[in-house]
């Protein structure tokens, strides 16, 4: 019992101070005898625990926070709210004609309609002196009328300053003074496993945040005719998030938000942004001229895969090999040859042939690019013009193929009749000098679907110089020596050189 008395004496104290802080509030006279004496230590004690609880918790380490990231970030991402028309399709294109009108009497009402409609996007402040806004093209494709909500829920008019189907990135302009503006990141310099935060406004939802990491890099193939090198996240990209930001942890602007893959149109885990470094440039290009001007080099490209690099005596994949030149095209001016490994472009790394074409199709009509290049196991440096793609002259026709007797080492190269050039003047490539002439192939045949033709002039494999025949067995038994399975011809085709690949 005395043990129990003891453990209740506080439970008896607080009690009693409760008590009289209740009939204190209700103005009720309470002594000093009220509390028992004996208890006060003990009450001082419990709030001297209580103090030395809250120290305690103040001393613990705060939880990690995406907060003050998101606070400084959020102010320049915004709203794009659309309204537009689109074309009904599906009409019969006569109604379009007058006279098909007129002679058929057909009514006004059932000419040419359009319908109106109305969605959202999101959009990146990147200037926020000139109110310059970056979002993806889709977003504002059809418009008609564009209105972009701060986050401070302000609203104004926007103007089309250009957009860029092929990389999907449009800018628009806002007259409002001086606005928060995003730090742009350096999309290159992202890696798989890194963490991101996506803010946008999906589903009208304003000002949303989600995150996650980069699941890839450099993804492509989702628009044939497009330039794509995209990051993959896993944090959560909705409808209306389009043209929003994707973030890295410092709330630098690494991404644009594009895209989702999914089969109900929800998220699933797997969405696309649009590296910054690629938009910058395609923004830059909109800002300054209001549109991109595309120019090419005029070659055909291959990726460097493992056995081509073994074949050609590279140490290592990667970057892109040149299988064909055009003629009369920058890049015979420049001086490039079928056969040669591009290894950077200005400086940056070419890792495959996606990043030498995204990299050609980012620079102007007129730009000079600057090339690293392996040919014959030497490195080279080139300079060239980019062209406008209207000057370039196109690739030669197809040969006619002729079913032939089988011929040949490498089992790609069955189905084709090869003979020693006589290295004379003459029709087809014989003037071209020596080499083994392709006498014909065989429709359906190994060589064909090599795409080996009648009349082409093998002139090297694997770097080596072929002469005839021989040469070209002596490079297969090198090869297959070495554990090697693949053949890189070089090859003279009416009077352009071009690159098979046997595998």
């Amino acid at each position: 019992m005395k043990d129990a008395r003891a453990n209740a004496t506080p439970y008896r104290a607080l009690y009693q101070a409760l008590l009289g802080a209740l009939l204190a509030a209700v103005s009720l006279p309470v002594t000093a005898q009220t509390v028992d004496a004996a208890a006060e230590p003990r009450t001082d004690a419990l709030r001297s625990d209580s103090i030395r609880s809250s120290d305690s918790a103040r001393s613990v380490a705060p939880m990690p926070s995406l907060a003050p990231m998101i606070k400084r970030v959020s102010p320049a991402v915004v709203s794009i709210g659309i309204q537009g028309a689109v074309r009904e399709q599906g009409r019969n294109p006569l109604f379009d004609d007058p006279f098909f009108r007129r002679f058929f009497n057909v009514p006004p009402d059932s000419g040419a309609r359009e319908r109106p409609f109305q969605s959202a996007g999101s959009g990146v402040i990147v200037d926020g002196k000139q109110g310059y806004i970056i979002t993806n093209a889709h977003v504002v494709e059809n418009a008609r009328e564009i209105t972009v909500t701060l986050s401070d829920q302000r609203q104004f008019p926007a103007k089309v300053v250009g957009t860029d189907p092929r990389t999907d990135i449009a800018v628009i302009q806002i007259k409002s003074g001086s606005l928060a503006q995003v730090v742009l990141g350096d999309s290159d310099r992202l890696e798989p496993g890194d963490y991101v935060a996506a803010i946008g406004n999906p589903f009208g939802l304003q000002q949303s945040v989600s995150y996650g990491i980069v699941s890839a890099l450099g993804r492509s193939g989702m628009n044939p005719d497009g330039f794509e090198s995209l990051i993959q996240t896993d944090a959560s990209i909705n409808p209306g998030n389009s043209g929003g930001a994707l973030v890295n942890l410092r709330g630098e602007l690494v991404g644009i938000n594009n895209m989702i893959l999914s089969g109900s149109g929800g998220n699933i885990g797997i969405g696309f942004a649009i590296p910054v470094n690629m938009a910058r440039s395609v923004m830059d290009q909109l800002i300054k001229y209001g549109s991109v001007k595309r120019g090419q080099l005029g070659v055909t490209i291959a990726p460097v895969t493992p056995d081509i690099a073994e074949a050609l005596g590279i140490s290592t994949a990667g970057g892109a090999l040149v299988t064909q030149v055009l003629k009369d095209s920058a890049a015979a001016r420049a001086g490039i040859r079928a056969g040669d490994v591009v290894s950077s472009i200005n400086g940056r790394s070419v890792k495959s042939a996606a990043e030498f074409r995204n990299a050609i199709g980012l620079l102007r009509v007129g730009d000079k690019v600057e090339l690293s290049l392996l040919r014959d196991g030497e490195s080279r440096k080139l300079t060239a013009e980019v062209a406008d793609p209207a000057a370039q002259t196109p690739a030669a026709a197809e040969g006619n193929d002729k079913n032939v007797p089988e011929g040949g080492q490498h089992r790609a190269l069955e189905g084709a009749q090869l003979e020693d050039s006589p290295g004379s003047s003459g029709g087809d490539n014989r003037g071209n000098g020596a080499g083994v002439l392709v006498r014909a192939v065989a429709a359906g045949s190994p060589a064909a679907n090599a795409g080996l033709r009648a009349n082409d002039l093998i002139v090297a494999a694997n770097g080596t110089r072929i002469t005839n025949r021989s040469d070209l067995s002596n490079a297969w038994r090198a090869t297959s020596n070495r554990g090697g399975s693949t053949l890189v011809l070089q090859v003279r085709r009416a009077g352009e050189t071009t690159i098979i690949l046997l595998r």
